[in-house]
């Protein structure tokens, strides 16, 4: 023992020497790599100086006199904050990953060169109006600018440790391009029910499509849709459950969009966003204020990067003068506001993503079958470079129907005899989607920052067609409205809830919803709009646009709190942003303290969820230090496995959002339905022997982890948010994690919530998705505005904005989010200029 004890002590040791090593190391590639951001600099390009003005948390101001200057600004202070980030990016759109980090990555990209997106991309820059194209080339020129004469180890300190499995590696010049394909991996993270249609096809292959569909029950007609009135009617559905022998091939389509998912971050309920608008009327101001909390996956740095562009003087040759949020890659603002208007995005989530399954030639597997006859599918050959390694070649393969996805290639053709399954080989999936076509959505968010009506502003939204969005807009002449964008098609038949029949075109798409056909609301005469991914048309919408809304417990929490304030202040809605109301909670603790009990561990157990219940405007709120938070995640964790993991696969065990608020709820009406019933065990349990053994479960858990006392229960030390760098993040390697990551950080919320800290109950508490930014802008005065994003403003390691906004977003502490010029230059410390050569 004392032999063994040595040996652990000098590997403590060790492991401490390599890890200040590795931090001494890190800290000395970081300040090589930290930017100039004071004094002046020389940049080639330029026809004329652009101040850089940046506040105490790094955010810049960019001031220039014509929009070459603005948007090559724009791509240098990018690069200068974010390179790493923007060439990872990159690599991912264009499916060229495996050239960065080698072998690991060949699936991941064998995937996304077959959804094709660089070469989509080309055909959208071909078609672009001159206007964007010179847009993007002089971002593009900016970004290399920066990249010109340094290292690549001078860019950021990533590149140092890329050196050690990839020591050949050099970024190659920013081109136009670039940016597009980043548009496509945003499209992706925002896919609406792709991962729900292969779920339906999976489950429906082993289980009566009744019970399927009491999975996915229907939008609750007592929750709002944000154009009034009831939920949408369902069209008659093509639905058939898939045929037990497909089930492999679907999953196969599971298993190859989880390789992108590692990259960009996991699909799931998490998705979505909160976003609201009041009218004057109901404000303390007269004039509107609008609030916008997207929820993303967690990741390190930021996905938001900060910033200002104004054009001095602003004018018809000059227009820009906008601040907000931009993606690090692409030039203008996401979200934010100009000198005229605000605006605010939420996910829509229409069914913009169809699965066919095709027959395939058993004595060609390149022709397929359409109308009875086989006809040859289009194939091409892609080449994966690798690092390390030699390249690997690829067969993509197309049908009418769109891209084949559940392909193997080259090294991987024995998956499915590895996985112990066998896909047949006379079929195979195929995908429509949008953003597999042409789009013209880096046009719309250029028109959007110039945009000064609501007119304007519905005029630059006609060309936002991919990763279709819920926009809330507000102006200074006092209107508030809603716009629904996207590229949503008809079909022939059916409502794309389950994968169709390819061979026989009946579920084939007919075209696009018209834009000015899509839903719009201005000046509504309740005085606020409401979105946050639930319901958007009313019964009588001709068309129809999605099944699989989120089931509206945000957007009812937020419409009640607003309607119950009639003047409603800025920090009022900021206070809404961070509510924390848990609306499952509400539904399932009344039927736990219903319970009869004799133990008294279960009656104390009972006592903290009541007292969370019964605690007034906190009642069922998951705030961080809260014991009845911490009891009712812990139980909601063990009811969700308790009801439903016995005859579900692992693959699609509840995720715990609001579908499976609604499903629970519906299920607590129904105590002797099968879903309560355990199939693992031979008597049938009800509805209250779950419930009981869920708490019990929980109190067992709980006692193990903080000891029997409730009050010492606390859910801010189990629901940690760990922010982690996409790529080197998650090397496996513990020094370099300690280097790139940050955290955990308590938190109060949870999934599903207003406050969406979401979490994945199979895995356990920690933090997936979040509020990936918080704004409210003041329309009566724009320097009142405040907003915050998750990190920072820096990419670098040990830069002091790698990690400052942090506690303040966990908190929700937003900070001025200037304007002015006079407020811009009080709270400027950094002052650079960039001058022509």
């Amino acid at each position: 023992m004392r032999a063994l004890a040595r040996i652990l002590g000098r590997l403590l040791v060790f492991g401490l020497i390599l890890l200040l090593a590795f931090g001494v190391v890190g800290y000395a590639l970081a300040q090589r790599a930290r930017p100039v951001v004071a004094g002046e600099v020389t940049v080639p390009g330029l026809d004329d100086e652009v101040r850089v003005w940046r506040d105490g948390a790094g955010v810049p101001h960019i001031y220039a006199s014509s929009p070459h200057d603005l948007f090559l600004a724009q791509g240098f202070v990018h690069a200068q904050d974010r390179f790493w980030q923007m060439d990872f990016w990159r690599h991912i759109g264009a499916g060229r990953t495996a050239e960065m980090f080698g072998a690991g990555q060949v699936e991941a990209d064998a995937f996304l060169r077959t959804l094709g997106w660089e070469a989509t991309a080309r055909t959208e820059l071909a078609d672009l109006p001159g206007p964007t194209r010179d847009i993007l080339e002089s971002y593009a020129d900016g970004v290399n600018a920066y990249m010109a004469d340094r290292s690549p180890t001078e860019l950021s300190a990533e590149y140092a440790v890329l050196k050690l499995q990839n020591w050949g590696y050099v970024p190659d010049r920013w081109e136009p391009i670039n940016t597009l394909t980043w548009a496509k991996v945003i499209a992706w993270d925002l896919r609406a029910n792709f991962e729900d249609e292969i779920e339906r096809a999976i489950l429906g292959g082993t289980l009566p499509a009744a019970r399927v569909e009491e999975l996915y029950p229907p939008y609750p007609e007592r929750h709002p849709v944000i154009a009034p009135g009831r939920p949408q009617a369902v069209a008659a559905a093509f639905s058939p459950p898939a045929p037990t022998r497909l089930t492999p091939l679907l999953a196969r389509v599971v298993e190859r969009a989880a390789t992108v998912d590692a990259l960009t971050g996991p699909a799931g309920e998490g998705i979505g966003s909160n976003n609201w608008v009041v009218s004057g009327e109901r404000t303390t101001t007269g004039l509107p204020l609008l609030a916008n909390d997207p929820h993303l996956s967690i990741q390190m740095p930021s996905i938001w990067y900060q910033v200002g562009l104004h054009c001095r003087p602003k004018g018809p040759a000059c227009p820009y003068d906008v601040v907000g949020f931009s993606f690090a890659g692409a030039p203008g603002i996401v979200i934010g506001h100009n000198d005229r208007i605000a605006w605010g995005v939420t996910n829509l989530g229409p069914d913009t993503m169809d699965l066919y399954i095709e027959r395939v030639n058993p004595q060609n597997p390149d022709q397929y079958e359409v109308d009875g006859e086989w006809v040859d599918m289009e194939v091409a050959l892609e080449q994966i470079e690798v690092a390390g390694s030699d390249p690997v070649t690829i067969r993509v393969r197309k049908t009418q129907n769109g891209t084949i996805i559940s392909d193997s290639y080259g090294p991987l053709e024995d998956f499915d005899q590895k996985a112990g399954v066998g896909v047949p080989p006379d079929h195979a999936i195929a995908l429509r989607w949008t953003a597999l076509e042409p789009s013209t959505v880096i046009r719309s968010f250029l028109e959007l920052d110039v945009a000064a009506t609501w007119d304007e502003f519905r005029a630059a939204l006609r060309h936002f067609d991919i990763a279709a969005q819920n926009f809330v807009y507000a102006d200074v002449d006092g209107n508030i409205g809603y716009q629904a964008t996207g590229r949503i098609p008809i079909r022939r038949n059916g409502d794309g809830r389950w994968p169709a029949r390819g061979w026989t075109g009946e579920n084939e798409w007919t075209g696009f919803i018209p834009f000015d056909e899509l839903p719009s609301v201005l000046n509504p005469s309740r005085g606020f709009l409401v979105t946050a991914n639930n319901a958007v048309v009313d019964a009588d919408y001709p068309y129809h646009l999605s099944s699989d809304w989120a089931y509206g417990y945000r957007a009812q929490r937020i419409d009640d709190l607003l309607a119950t304030q009639p003047a409603l202040t800025l920090e009022a809605m900021s206070a809404i942003q961070f509510d924390s109301r848990n609306g499952s909670a509400a539904e399932v603790v009344p039927h736990l303290l219903a319970m009869a009990t004799n133990r008294p561990e279960v009656g104390r157990a009972q006592a903290t969820l009541r007292a969370w219940a019964e605690d007034g405007d906190e009642a069922y709120q998951q705030r961080a230090g809260s014991p009845g938070s911490a009891l009712y995640a812990a139980i909601w964790r063990q009811l969700l496995a308790r009801t439903f993991h016995d005859e579900l696969p692992a693959d699609h065990w509840p995720e715990g959002g609001s579908r499976w608020f609604e499903v629970v709820r519906l299920l607590l009406d129904d105590p002797d339905n099968a879903w309560w019933d355990d199939a693992r065990t031979e008597q049938v349990e009800t509805r209250d022997a779950i419930l009981t053994a869920s708490l019990l479960a929980a109190l067992e858990e709980l006692t193990e982890r903080f000891g029997d006392d409730p009050s010492e229960w606390n859910w801010e030390e189990m629901h940690g948010a760990v922010f982690r760098n996409q790529s080197l993040g998650v090397s496996g390697i513990g020094p370099i994690e300690a280097l790139f990551n940050r955290g955990p950080y308590p938190v109060s919320g949870g999934t599903s919530l207003v406050n969406a800290t979401s979490w994945y109950p199979p895995d356990g508490y920690e933090v997936t998705w979040v509020p990936s930014l918080r704004m409210v802008v003041d329309l009566a005065d724009f320097d009142a505005s405040r907003a915050l994003h998750t990190t920072g403003q820096s990419g670098h390691i040990f830069d002091p904005h790698y990690r400052d906004l942090v506690e303040r977003w966990a908190g929700n502490e937003p900070l001025p989010f200037s304007w002015s010029d006079e407020a811009v230059a009080e709270l400027t410390v950094d002052r650079l200029t960039l001058s022509p050569r």
